[in-house]
């Protein structure tokens, strides 16, 4: 697997003079010629990469997902994530806009210590943003902001570059909230289909399954696990996992209730290897043991 390294290394692999600053680039993608080179068969990047691609086309794989571009999208792919491009499918008169940043440019930064807050770096490609034409004139304006400061390199520079970045995330973050309430079809189609999945997983017989893990149903649902809980927490205020115990504890319930299986019975039943797990998660949400809450029922 080949990895870009640098800032300056990407910069000449799109046939672009050296980047302004080492560290940071805003890169047109109308000024860039993708070399013919074996790295893009598969690749992985020091750098966080921030893609707005305006009427752009081409076929990548980030990950394990095909995504095709498309226009008005805003896209994220994290330093150390293995990704294809097809150049026989690149437009050469694409546009858009690149801003990378190389992880070490975030070193020892308040930022540093809030990137995993941004969920969208780990969605699949397929799930990128799309924007409305004001939504991506506010960020052109701040990668234009971004693009100024890198021509005056000084002890604020980083410090000021930094703070462009976080807001752009920011304002991703707004955007990524208002997608997933304006999609109401398709946020409810998903919606349907996470209730069918967790359903159809409870009443499978014990044998057939184990405990079901937020990285399991994002799979079959042909999604990334962030984007799943990120969506689930849009529109119902709680995440995959807190949706998943919510189901555990109301199969756990019915079967205190209205069986006679023991605690470690039911714990198997319900995907636990050991029944401490199951008893500790249960007292955890309820305030009562299992035995407790089976007994309020005598």
């Amino acid at each position: 697997m080949n990895t870009i390294q640098s800032i300056s290394a990407f910069h000449r692999l799109l046939s672009l003079p050296e980047p302004k600053h080492p560290m940071v680039s805003v890169i047109n993608l109308s000024e860039s010629v993708f070399l013919e080179d074996e790295v893009w068969k598969g690749f992985v990047s020091r750098y966080y990469c921030v893609a707005l691609k305006r009427n752009a086309t081409g076929k990548m794989k980030y990950g394990q997902q095909h995504y095709d571009y498309d226009k008005g999208v805003l896209s994220f792919t994290a330093p150390n994530q293995v990704q294809y491009l097809d150049l026989k499918t690149m437009d050469c008169d694409s546009k858009g806009y690149l801003l990378i940043f190389h992880e070490d440019f975030l070193l020892k930064q308040p930022l540093a210590t809030t990137m995993s807050s941004y969920g969208f770096f780990s969605y699949a490609v397929n799930e990128a943003l799309h924007l409305s034409e004001g939504e991506e004139n506010d960020l052109l304006e701040i990668l234009n902001k971004i693009d100024k400061e890198c021509q005056h390199i000084d002890q604020h520079t980083q410090e000021i570059i930094l703070s462009q970045i976080e807001l752009l995330l920011n304002y991703s973050k707004r955007f990524y909230e208002r997608q997933f309430i304006t999609r109401k079809s398709g946020s409810h189609h998903l919606l349907a289909k996470f209730e069918t999945y967790l359903n159809d997983y409870f009443d499978k017989e014990s044998s057939e399954r184990g405990l079901l893990t937020v990285q399991q149903i994002a799979e079959a649902m042909n999604l990334s696990p962030n984007y799943l809980s990120d969506l689930l927490r849009i529109q119902t205020g709680q995440n995959t996992q807190q949706h998943i115990h919510e189901k555990l504890i109301s199969k756990a319930k019915e079967k205190l209730s209205t069986t006679e299986l023991s605690v470690s019975e039911i714990a198997y039943e319900l995907g636990f290897e050991h029944s401490q797990s199951f008893s500790t998660l249960f007292k955890k949400k309820t305030k009562m043991s299992p035995m407790e809450f089976r007994q309020s029922f005598n």
